[in-house]
């Protein structure tokens, strides 16, 4: 089995502004340790079995950073992915997939921002390791966070029933107003959503070619014009910038039909119908 954790590194970090500069977004930044977020991200996925150096996906402007911040840790990347636009998160792992399916036409991604704190690494790599066999099984893996105060700034999963450790995931819900948060938070039943997901590269890719066809084949073109540069793959920006902008919630993960489910399990963190899967994590 080839497990690649794929590291999300676009964000600008507007958030944390002045903290976080244009060139120095928080994931390049050392706030939580004394290591950046992303080498703390970097560090935290290689605890997964098995799991092989990451691909990272960032832009251009960031590109020397990343490969120093990566050379600094003794882990080279398997891949630094530079995407010529922002165009969210779904485009940004389909170029991911493509480059896995590069790698082993059987690679499983584990998906994660570059910007997330989780205190209880071990425990986070137990659950890791389980949506990677769950992903064996053609399901495609959510993480959602145990939602342990009413936040509206934050979407919601709904869990499915089941017996656990896994759940199937019932709903996905956007940015909801203050009193329902607390309905959520009181039923014990909703997850924050955490933006990291476990899937076969193949499946993720099949499924993006059912619900957003057209995003597949801007992502296909732009990847396969990409030139190598030194440390970089830079992706083809005329081709890139025809792809429409769109998160791999909207894409895939609230349309697809696969078996998925949700995992229980409390660890330190911070930060539709159908078949999906979501880990739940305790804040």
């Amino acid at each position: 089995m080839t497990v690649i954790p794929v590291i999300l590194s676009g964000g600008a970090g507007t958030r944390l502004w002045p903290l976080s500069r244009e060139m120095y977004p928080k994931q390049l930044l050392a706030l939580t340790s004394k290591q950046t977020m992303l080498q703390d991200t970097v560090a935290r996925l290689a605890k997964i079995a098995g799991a092989m150096p990451p691909i990272v996906v960032c832009n251009e402007a960031h590109r020397f950073t990343v490969a120093e911040q990566m050379r600094a840790m003794e882990r080279p990347a398997s891949a630094i992915l530079l995407e010529p636009a922002g165009r969210n998160t779904a485009p940004a792992v389909a170029l991911a997939a493509l480059k896995g399916l590069d790698i082993n036409a059987d690679a499983t991604l584990v998906v994660a921002p570059a910007d997330h704190v989780i205190r209880d690494v071990h425990k986070f790599a137990q659950a890791a390791d389980v949506a990677v066999s769950l992903a064996q099984e053609d399901k495609l893996i959510t993480f959602g966070i145990v939602a342990h105060a009413p936040e509206t700034g934050y979407g919601y999963i709904r869990r499915g029933e089941g017996a656990g450790p896994a759940y199937p995931v019932a709903q996905f819900i956007e940015k909801p107003h203050l009193d329902l948060a607390v309905q959520f938070v009181a039923t014990g039943d909703y997850y924050w959503n955490s933006g990291m997901f476990v899937f076969k590269a193949s499946r993720y890719l099949s499924e993006l070619r059912n619900f957003a066809p057209d995003i597949l084949e801007a992502c296909t073109a732009a990847y396969q014009a990409a030139k190598a540069d030194l440390d970089f793959v830079r992706i083809d920006k005329a081709e890139f910038i025809k792809c429409r902008s769109e998160s791999i919630d909207y894409a895939v993960m609230e349309k697809t039909r696969m078996p998925s489910c949700c995992r229980s399990m409390s660890v330190g963190a911070m930060s539709g119908p159908g078949p999906r899967c979501s880990m739940r994590f305790r804040g």
